[in-house]
C-alpha cells in the first residue's frame, strides 16, 4: 500500500454517538457498521456526520448511544443507486479509536488531491465570498474518493482561480448542512449533504508547472 495514500486524507473526530449502529456491508467475512456522530464546533452548533466502524472496533470500544467517541480515519466517498440514480455519498472511514483528549480539536481532516470540476464561485445575499470546490483523492489500490469542499473570503477567490487539474492540500473540518430539494410530483423532502468547510488551501506545484514557470 501507498504510504502517501494512507496520509493524504486523514481525518479525527470527536463527538457523541446520536445514533445506534446499523450493519453497512461485509468485506472479506467482516463486518462494518454505520454510526451517527455528533460532533460540536465552536460555535453552539453541532454537526451530524457519518462514521463506519469495523465490527472488530466496536467489539472493544462502546459506540452506544450517548457515549462520547473518537475516532480516527479517512473521508471517503461512494455511489448509491436510488431511484435508478447515483447519488454521492460520504463517510468517516474508521481506522482506530483512540482515548477521547478534551484538549484536541474534536473536527480536523487534512486532505491532498486534484480538483475534478471547474470551482463555482458566488457571493451571498450579504457579499459574503464562496468557492465550491470537488477534490479527487487518490486512495489505494487505484480508487479515489471525491470529497466536496467550500471555500469562503480570500481562500475562495483563491481557489477560483485554479483549474481543473491542479493538486492542492487542505485543512478544515467537516460540516453538514440540511437543504430542501422538490421532488418531480411537486413533494419538498430535507436532505443533508457533508462536505469540508476549508481554512487552509495550499497549491502544490507539479514538475511540469515548475517547468513552465521557469
Amino acid at each position: 500500500m501507498n504510504y502517501d495514500e494512507m496520509n493524504n486524507n486523514r481525518v479525527t473526530l470527536t463527538g457523541k454517538v446520536v445514533e445506534e449502529a446499523k450493519f453497512s456491508h461485509e468485506v472479506f467475512g467482516e463486518g462494518f457498521y454505520e454510526i451517527k456522530l455528533e460532533v460540536p464546533r465552536l460555535s453552539s452548533q453541532t454537526d451530524i456526520l457519518p462514521v463506519t466502524i469495523s465490527e472488530r472496533l466496536l467489539a472493544s470500544h462502546d459506540a452506544s448511544v450517548g457515549a462520547t467517541l473518537s475516532v480516527i480515519g479517512q473521508f471517503r466517498s461512494y455511489n448509491k443507486l436510488e431511484q435508478e440514480k447515483s447519488r454521492l455519498m460520504l463517510t468517516v472511514f474508521v481506522r482506530d479509536i483512540p482515548e477521547c483528549d478534551d484538549e484536541v480539536n474534536p473536527n480536523v481532516i487534512e486532505l491532498e488531491g486534484y480538483i475534478c470540476k471547474p470551482p463555482l464561485y458566488r457571493t451571498t445575499p450579504f457579499k459574503r465570498e464562496i468557492c465550491d470546490i470537488l477534490l479527487a483523492v487518490n486512495r489505494a489500490y487505484n480508487k479515489s474518493d471525491y470529497i466536496p469542499c467550500i471555500a469562503w473570503g480570500r481562500n475562495a477567490r483563491f481557489v477560483n482561480g485554479l483549474r481543473v487539474g491542479e493538486r492542492i492540500a487542505i485543512q478544515g473540518r467537516i460540516q453538514s448542512r440540511e437543504y430542501q430539494k422538490t421532488k418531480e410530483d411537486g413533494s419538498v423532502v430535507t436532505k443533508t449533504a457533508y462536505e469540508v468547510s476549508v481554512s487552509r488551501v495550499v497549491a502544490i506545484a507539479s514538475e511540469e508547472r515548475i517547468k513552465e514557470a521557469n
